[in-house]
């Protein structure tokens, strides 16, 4: 007998209405962010506790909340008695927690051993606490990929069902065509959010239009970009939106296989996205004849090792077949011979997240969210010399400076903004004067800088940024796969050049140098990599050309990051 969509909406809407108002609930941010700052520990002393002291009350290792400066966080819901969010947790405060707030159920407002209730979630708490929504981290924030991520078990497809999960799926294949959907994500104006920002909908149209018997959905995890963990959070604390994204993009250009390609090490987004696939499968929305329907979608993990390249789509494919990841020349392109020589899409995660809430609300409710061409909103790390780091999702349109200054509080220690980089080691760096941007990936582009990835790094007036391109050229060069020439030694070339300005041993023609050498990277590299490898030091060299100057000519830095040599003058200088 198979099972409907209404039999495990209604499973599932019973167990979260029990989740929500039987006993305690506890859910701990156990994405990468939590982890590092503890949160297992944290997680592991409260199943002791609670054991110890016989108390009742159920313990989840959710995802990431976004509020990543504060980890580990704690989420308590008392039924009755409302739902508070603690900060900077660690195991000495578990007992306390325990005692003064589960057992009364009266929220801990003082600071406890350096911990503090950040806000409330939900109904209104009396008292001291304010909501967390009017925490400047979540007040400008309209969450459609992230709605579920650190409040939902990513480990339980129930409660994603519960919160609206696969309901696009069932109307889909119920209510409207493959071709509706289709129209839908075209109408969106989705555009991907891997880097390239290509309309989601024509990469679609390019696949519906081929009719061969297997076509291929991808979706892209590598992210090996510094400053970036977005689609890492997303699949830590909900990936079933993802899986949910992928199905339906096999729905809409009639594909009937699909990996979701993971960078190896990365256990969490592994492990949690395994387990999403299982259950998918467990309740028929994976495999044969999906929920009685004559669709049938098959989905796997695929693991890279450590290369950034492979994020590039056709060094993606290389890998799954089992080969190095490097470039494939183009044409033909991936919509006519891609992955196993079968038609083939590539997508992102955040692309894919999306999916799900622009078939269930419409094309229209996300096209009408944003800037321009650049619809919905953008999911930013925010990392560097900021007083509030993390992940949030923000509408484009957006003014970069409100993000800086009022999400995530300025620089800290009354220090000046220096500069950001954006997007990635391939993005640009932009100074504090030029963050006058709206969020918009053409006007980013236009800048000098990319939205790409999401990350936005944040340096104060301590850091060099001569010093930092190096770093980023630095991590280009030694990912760079090596296939095509440009990139191999032009990466190397510049490289070069950059350590030997950073030594203080630049010549007046080391600039016109690396413009040469980025001018050829551009137009002879086989993929992305040696194309927008220039990025870094063109963006420096536009808005700091005093800085590359003062390194070259006077022989200083002007932060004292960058210091003369002590030895021989290098061979290089000769």
């Amino acid at each position: 007998m198979t099972v409907t969509f209404n039999d495990i909406k209604e499973k599932a809407d019973a167990r979260w209405n029990e989740l929500n108002s039987v006993r305690p609930w506890i859910r701990i941010g156990t994405a990468l962010c939590g982890q590092a700052a503890g949160a297992e520990e944290v997680a592991d002393a409260f199943d002791s506790e609670l054991e110890a002291r016989g108390f009742d009350a159920t313990v989840s290792r959710v995802g990431c909340l976004g509020l990543c400066y504060a980890e580990p966080l704690v989420d308590i819901l008392v039924p009755g008695r409302g739902r508070v969010v603690y900060g900077n947790v660690d195991v000495d405060m578990v007992s306390d927690l325990v005692e003064d707030h589960l057992k009364t159920g009266q929220p801990v407002t003082d600071n406890v051993m350096g911990c503090r209730a950040l806000g409330y979630v939900g109904e209104e708490i009396d008292g001291e606490l304010e909501s967390l929504d009017q925490h400047p981290m979540r007040a400008r924030e309209q969450r459609i990929a992230l709605r579920n991520a650190g409040h939902i078990d990513p480990l339980d497809i129930y409660q994603y069902v519960a919160n609206g999960g696969y309901h696009a799926l069932n109307r889909a294949l119920t209510e409207i065509t493959a071709a509706d959907v289709l129209e839908e994500v075209n109408v969106s104006g989705l555009r991907g959010r891997g880097g390239a920002a290509f309309p989601a909908g024509t990469k679609w149209r390019f696949l519906a239009g081929s009719n061969a018997p297997d076509k291929y959905i991808l979706c892209n995890c590598e992210e090996g970009d510094p400053g970036a963990f977005n689609d890492k959070g997303i699949l830590e604390s909900d990936p079933h939106t993802v899986v949910e994204g992928i199905i339906l993009a096999g729905y809409a250009t009639g594909a009937n296989h699909g990996y979701i390609f993971i960078r190896h090490g990365h256990d969490g987004p592994i492990d949690r996205t395994k387990a999403a696939i299982a259950q998918a499968y467990e309740l028929g929305l994976l495999g044969e004849n999906i929920l009685g329907s004559d669709f049938t979608f098959d989905l796997e993990v695929a693991l890279t090792g450590d290369s950034y390249v492979s994020g590039e789509e056709t060094a993606l494919m290389e890998a799954i077949e089992g080969s190095r990841a490097m470039p494939r020349y183009r044409p033909p392109f991936p919509a006519q011979v891609g992955v196993f020589g079968k038609p083939t899409n590539i997508n992102n995660v955040k692309t894919m997240a999306y999916v799900p809430e622009i078939v269930a609300r419409g094309g229209e409710w996300f096209a009408g969210i944003g800037h321009d061409k650049s619809t919905g909103t953008a999911i930013l790390c925010l990392s560097g010399n900021l007083k509030y780091t993390g992940m949030v999702e923000i509408p484009m349109g957006v003014n970069l400076n409100e993000v800086l200054y009022e999400v995530a509080g300025g620089v800290p220690g009354g220090k000046q903004l220096s500069f950001l980089q954006t997007g990635g080691p391939l993005g640009g760096v932009l100074s504090a004067d030029a963050t006058d941007l709206v969020l918009d990936f053409d006007i980013f582009r236009t800048a000098g800088a990319i939205l790409g990835s999401g990350g936005v790094i944040a340096a104060d007036e301590d850091t060099c940024v001569v010093d930092l391109t190096r770093v980023l050229i630095a991590f280009c060069q030694y990912e760079s796969c090596g296939k095509c020439f440009p990139c191999r030694m032009g990466m190397s070339h510049m490289l070069e050049v950059l350590e030997r300005i950073c030594r203080l041993e630049g010549t007046s023609d080391d600039l016109a140098l690396m413009s040469s050498i980025g001018e050829n990277m551009q137009a002879g590299s086989l993929c992305g990599h040696g194309q927008l490898g220039f990025n870094p030091v063109a963006s420096a060299l536009r808005y700091f050309p005093d800085q590359f100057q003062t390194h070259i000519v006077e022989k200083r830095c002007p932060t004292g990051r960058c210091q003369a040599p002590r030895f021989a003058p290098s061979l290089s200088r000769r």
